[in-house]
């Protein structure tokens, strides 16, 4: 499978840079050897599906809830999500499971649900700080893959290590490669063969200064960026690194499996 690089605008953006934003990421994808996607918040994503029609760079969403319908306000369903030209889904990202309290039980049912609707899921998984100090972060992480996803799963996984987002602390290569080792694991216990279709991104703080660094380590897939994709130039630098190692990689990983 290709690298894939994934935008999450978080709760950034109005209408303008929802149509601006996609144009420019647009003018700057061609011939990149890997796959574009960007999430916007909920009301930027007509506009942006507007923008990306048949370009081949996906559209997603940042949540979606279980049901398909009913009486809860504020949420919105995978198939409203589908229906507006998403074809991805962030969940469980650690932003959700902290402020929103979402377990494991409660991602793996949003899971289920973007399924039906014809959505690719990207799970997000991840260690906090103390329990990464506790020696617990393969066992954590490791669960998370385990209960976060349904018997049936399409999709792909984010690695984010929670424990180096806004702390100062910085994982190393070594860090990286290590969880993404477990995660592939844990992925083959819990999906058997169809786990080799799974890619595994990595969601920390990505920018273009480190990216070719972080995405050249074994089982990589690609990335999930944050702040660095509400800038062209920084997401499409990105990419190229995704690219130019990150695919190398891939197919290694695929040799060996």
């Amino acid at each position: 499978m290709r690298p894939l690089v994934a935008g999450n605008w978080k709760m950034n953006g109005l209408l303008q840079q929802a149509q601006a934003l996609p144009a420019q990421i647009l003018a700057g994808s061609a011939g990149l050897a890997c796959d574009l996607l960007i999430c916007p918040p909920f009301t930027s994503i007509a506009a942006a599906a507007a923008i990306l029609q048949g370009s081949g760079i996906g559209l997603g969403a940042q949540d979606c809830h279980a049901a398909a319908s009913g009486p809860h306000t504020g949420d919105i369903a995978a198939a409203m999500l589908a229906d507006a030209g998403c074809q991805f889904v962030i969940l469980g990202h650690s932003e959700r499971r902290a402020a929103h309290h979402e377990s494991d039980d409660m991602v793996r049912a949003k899971v289920a649900a973007a399924l039906r609707a014809g959505l690719r899921p990207i799970v997000c998984v991840g260690e906090t700080d103390d329990e990464r100090d506790a020696g617990e972060e393969l066992a954590i992480v490791g669960h998370q893959v385990a209960a976060s996803l349904p018997d049936d799963f399409i999709g792909d996984i984010a690695y984010e290590p929670i424990w180096a987002i806004g702390t100062g602390r910085t994982p190393s290569t070594n860090d990286v490669a290590a969880m993404h080792r477990h995660i592939r694991s844990a992925l083959r216990t819990r999906l058997g063969a169809a786990a080799r279709n799974v890619r595994i991104l990595y969601g920390g703080s990505v920018k273009a200064e480190n990216a070719a660094t972080l995405l050249a380590v074994e089982e990589v897939g690609g990335a999930l960026v944050g702040g660095a994709s509400l800038d062209a130039a920084a997401f499409l630098a990105i990419a190229r690194a995704a690219g130019q190692v990150c695919g190398r990689g891939l197919q290694v990983a695929a040799g060996l499996q």
